[in-house]
């Protein structure tokens, strides 16, 4: 499941609304230990895309 949400961020990070939603979806399903790996995966995808730093609010949550 971590792989496919990686994927699914991936591909919708043109986009920060539909970013944050899934970002919210994987946030409810994946394990804790996957949320820490996820926090890494999405900081890099922010350097890329400066827009998506307003969904880092829900990874503090």
């Amino acid at each position: 499941m971590f792989e496919y949400t990686k994927i699914v961020l991936k591909k919708v990070s043109f986009d920060a609304n539909l970013f944050c939603k899934e970002l919210q979806k994987a946030l409810q399903r994946l394990l804790p230990y996957e949320i820490e790996e996820l926090k890494i995966y999405i900081k890099s995808l922010i350097l890329q895309n400066p827009e998506l730093d307003q969904c880092l609010i829900l990874l503090k949550q």
